[in-house]
């Protein structure tokens, strides 16, 4: 399995968003491609690969994070801070042949969800999110890094412990940057609106330079309530990467599929 190298950042236009996401965490879990595939539209094939003994896996991530310094290029004097979680697995386009993303959906604690959930019909949702956090300076590692969620969508909870190890392999994948480059930078994301077309949007980030992460404890309701990860399962995860800060540009607006 061989992933291209990562591209050059797209030219940004006024309607475009930078953030600088702090907190950053992608926890993965490896499931059975049978439990995820009613959840993702026909278009797009599941991203498989071979999990222990063959079996076939695909990748299921929660990716928490808080948004510092969201600003619209046109308007960049007006600057917010909210947190954020996106639930999502891995697809090819069956038309491109594209790695990408299809997400369930986002919650989001600030008031400028209405813009995505009512403007766009995207599968955002309000949540109150909090992170609870502290960094060691000298370790270059987080003491603390604890995140919840109060959603009637998706509550979460999550308690990692940032080893500050550098990531050596990822489960599947014989190379480890192929590996890092297919679980970590996915730049096109495909959705369900809430009126049922398919939507996508674009975004770019530079390559992340994660830690390794262990799990405390965790508890996605989304993940639960699909099946895709009862919570029984929900503390085996295939990996969890923290990084502490990365800047991410999206492209806007979104654009329905076809």
């Amino acid at each position: 399995m061989t992933v291209a190298a990562s591209p050059e950042r797209p030219p940004t236009r006024r309607t475009d968003v930078v953030a600088r996401l702090g907190h950053f965490a992608i926890v993965t879990w490896a499931v059975d491609p049978a439990r995820v595939r009613p959840h993702v539209d026909e278009r797009y094939a599941l991203d498989v690969y071979p999990g222990p003994g063959g079996a076939p896996r695909v990748w299921v991530s929660a990716v928490p994070f808080e948004d510092q310094d969201f600003r619209v290029l046109a308007a960049p004097w007006a600057r917010f801070r909210m947190g954020q979680t996106n639930y999502r697995t891995y697809v090819i386009d069956r038309e491109t042949g594209e790695r990408a993303v299809w997400f369930w959906g986002t919650t989001l604690g600030h008031w400028t969800v209405a813009v995505p959930h009512l403007a766009w019909r995207l599968p955002w949702h309000h949540g109150r999110v909090a992170f609870d956090c502290a960094w060691d300076e000298e370790a270059g590692r987080y003491a603390r890094y604890r995140m919840r969620t109060r959603s009637r969508w998706a509550p979460a909870a999550l308690d990692v412990v940032d080893t500050g190890e550098p990531v050596r392999a990822v489960e599947g994948w014989p190379d480890l940057e192929d590996g890092l480059l297919a679980l970590t930078h996915p730049l096109t994301g495909f959705y369900r609106r809430r009126d049922g077309v398919l939507g996508t949007y674009s975004i770019w980030h530079d390559r992340l330079r994660p830690t390794v992460g262990t799990l405390r404890s965790a508890r996605f309701g989304l993940f639960d309530r699909l099946g895709v990860v009862p919570y029984a399962e929900q503390a085996r995860p295939h990996s969890v990467l923290v990084q502490r800060s990365t800047e991410f540009t999206v492209y806007l607006p979104p654009r329905r599929v076809g």
